[in-house]
């Protein structure tokens, strides 16, 4: 367990920017800062965040949190994991107690996973660098016939498994690590006669596989030998830790040249990244040897919308550009293709022209996709009209994919001048190739804009007044109450508003107002998070003093996740609204905080205390029918009802006269 001085160190030492800023690209918006949201797929950015504040919020799926749950969210670890993991980053020492067997039994098996890989790399690359065989197989390939220098070995972990079928496992299970992992892991296989381990990777060079935030969570291993019976590569297997549609080899060490040039080169294999970062050209990723995926766009798509696709200028990598445009263009993405010269794969061209001449090749031979999808084809179809249709259908197939209206267009008209097609002829079959492959989810994006539009265009409220806040009413559950009020809590405790009393105005605290009117009655939240964060607001504002406004660093760095997550929806419910300078123009009044705490926080205590006398009084009713109930029992619950239906006409009176 980490100590509570240690989190707070962690928090406060923690950058937001810098920590959220390795996953995507930020984009500064006024004090915050903006992107696409990682969680879930979209085009118009609604991720935001806050540096003055500590928090992210997305307002399309609702997600939100501090550094720590970010890093939770991302890399599916828990808690503690997250905060060792920011705490590593920053330089600063956990100390944990000892835990006990049973907690060392229950540690979490990804974790394990993890530890075991981290193992395995250090163990390889050793074998590598310091075994007699290492060396004179692995280090010499990688050497002579790679020509890989020492710094790009150790860049990328590169390593070696030793021929002796079950060495490693031996040697894993020697340094304490169990069977059950290193099966799941993939890095050993069990005999079917005995059970016994023997190495996945056995005489193998070795790559591990990082995912986005360096954590090696697979390896990949080359074979020497010409045998054809031998798979050239071995990969690891799926698991808990590993995904393949979900990573990208080189992507950790990539990223920030992403961020930096706004554009991802992508090749197919692991040597194709090394050698190309080995001559200097950093933003390069691959797909590791399997076929492009929908995951893999989405992961660069965080970083940049522009991707620059490198294949062999052979007929096989032809085809595989062919078969990836769709894919990315679906994704919203810009890209762009180059073919190699057909002796060339990027390893060899890499190492064949260096980082200035990859440069400048691909700068004057990338080609729009259409240009390279018309340029491909045409050739083919020379002097055939049933190829070429067959070849215009295939360019409307992949403007179709394009989700941008404005692209779309651009791209029709563009194919409608290089085939010489009527663009009205391309316009309809774009839109029957849509309409077959998006069904009514178009049309609903088409209904939503239009009554978007119908309402922007309608008339102005006769009323002198225009109120904002989204307001509870009167059929609001206890749950929805009690949100609201811990909301008017952390964001507008500290605040005061004039609330008539008969013919006089009277000054009141917000925080004060709802504790004075939840313990006159000794009500407790029902909602644990909503009480864990009144409890929080509590402790500090008796601390402070009436007046004086908490800080939110309280409620956003509190040590359970699902508390700081809920705070972090609270803080930010109306952040995403901006009142309209319209209404200044129209000499509109708009509802200052003061009037909607004056009326909001009196009538959402009042409407909390009604239901929660509506939830007793339910309460008693059914208690009258228990039939083994005696008379003095009967009569008790009489008297308690009366009381309690007394209580909620006194308050039904006094919600009337707050809604009046």
């Amino acid at each position: 367990m980490i100590d509570r001085e240690t989190i707070d160190r962690i928090y406060a030492a923690a950058n937001i920017v810098e920590i959220i800023g390795d996953y995507v690209t930020l984009k500064r918006k006024g004090v915050n800062y903006q992107a696409c949201c990682p969680f879930h797929n979209e085009k118009t950015p609604s991720f935001i965040v806050s540096p003055s504040k500590g928090l992210f919020k997305c307002f399309g799926c609702g997600k939100g949190g501090n550094a720590v749950t970010f890093v939770m969210e991302q890399e599916g670890v828990s808690y503690p994991e997250a905060l060792k993991m920011v705490a590593k980053r920053y330089g600063i020492e956990v100390k944990e107690r000892e835990l006990t067997p049973e907690e060392q039994h229950r540690n979490d098996d990804r974790e394990s996973m993890f530890a075991l890989n981290g193992w395995a790399a250090d163990y390889f690359a050793r074998i590598l660098t310091q075994d007699p065989e290492g060396m004179s197989v692995g280090m010499s390939y990688f050497r002579q016939k790679r020509r890989m220098t020492d710094a790009t070995i150790r860049k990328f972990g590169l390593g070696f498994c030793p021929s002796k079928g079950d060495r490693m496992s031996h040697d894993a299970l020697a340094a304490g690590y169990r069977k059950e992992f290193l099966l799941a892991t993939g890095l050993s296989l069990a005999r079917e006669s005995d059970g016994s381990l023997y190495d996945r990777f056995r005489d193998r060079v070795i790559f591990p596989v990082h995912n986005i935030s360096g954590r090696i969570v697979a390896f990949g291993g080359r074979t020497l030998r010409t045998d054809k019976n031998v798979a050239k590569y071995q990969n690891s297997p799926e698991s808990e830790i590993y995904s393949k549609k979900r990573e990208l080899y080189g992507l950790y060490f990539a990223k920030k040249a992403i961020q930096q040039q706004d554009c991802a080169i992508l090749v197919e294999g692991y040597f194709d990244v090394i050698s190309m970062h080995q001559a200097g050209v950093e933003n390069v990723v691959a797909s590791s040897g399997t076929s492009l995926t929908t995951e893999q766009i989405r992961l660069i798509g965080r970083f940049t919308k522009n991707i620059t696709v490198i294949y062999d200028g052979d007929s096989a990598g032809i085809h595989a550009a062919l078969r990836g445009i769709d894919m990315i263009l679906a994704e919203g993405m810009n890209v762009r293709v180059v073919l190699l010269p057909p002796e060339d794969d990027p390893d060899t061209f890499a190492q064949r022209l260096g980082g200035e001449g990859v440069r400048e090749y691909i700068r004057t031979h990338e080609q729009d996709f259409l240009a390279f999808k018309a340029q491909l084809l045409l050739s083919e179809a020379q002097g055939d009209p049933i190829r070429k249709a067959s070849l215009i259908g295939d360019m409307v197939q992949s403007i179709a994919q394009i989700p941008e209206a404005i692209q779309r267009s651009v791209y029709i008209k563009e194919c409608a001048r290089t085939m010489d097609v009527d663009e009205a002829i391309l316009i309809s079959e774009v839109a029957r190739k849509r309409l077959s492959s998006t069904g009514d989810r178009e049309t609903d994006d088409f209904v939503r804009r239009q009554t978007a539009l119908h309402r922007a265009e309608q008339p102005l409220p006769p009323s002198s007044t225009v109120d904002y806040g989204r307001r509870i009413e009167a059929g609001s559950s206890i749950k929805a109450l009690e949100r609201e009020l811990t909301k008017y809590l952390l964001k507008y405790g500290h605040r005061y508003f004039d609330f008539k009393e008969g013919q006089t105005m009277v000054p009141c605290n917000v925080a004060e107002v709802i504790f004075n009117d939840l313990d006159s009655d000794q009500l407790v939240f029902e909602d644990r998070l909503c009480n864990e964060l009144l409890t929080t607001y509590r402790t500090q504002w008796q601390e402070l003093g009436t007046g004086v406004e908490v800080p939110a660093h309280w409620f956003l760095n509190h040590p359970d996740p699902e508390v700081c997550n809920l705070a972090v929806d609270l803080l930010t419910s109306d952040d995403n609204y901006v009142p309209s300078t319209i209404w200044k123009r129209k000499e509109i009044h708009v509802e200052t905080d003061e009037e909607m705490l004056a009326t909001g926080v009196p009538k959402a205590v009042t409407l909390y205390k009604s239901k929660v006398l509506e939830k007793m009084i339910g309460e008693q009713k059914a208690r009258l029918a228990d039939e083994s109930l005696d008379d003095e029992q009967l009569r008790q619950i009489m008297q308690r009802l009366s009381a309690l239906n007394r209580a909620k006409v006194s308050m039904a009176h006094k919600l009337q006269r707050l809604i009046l």
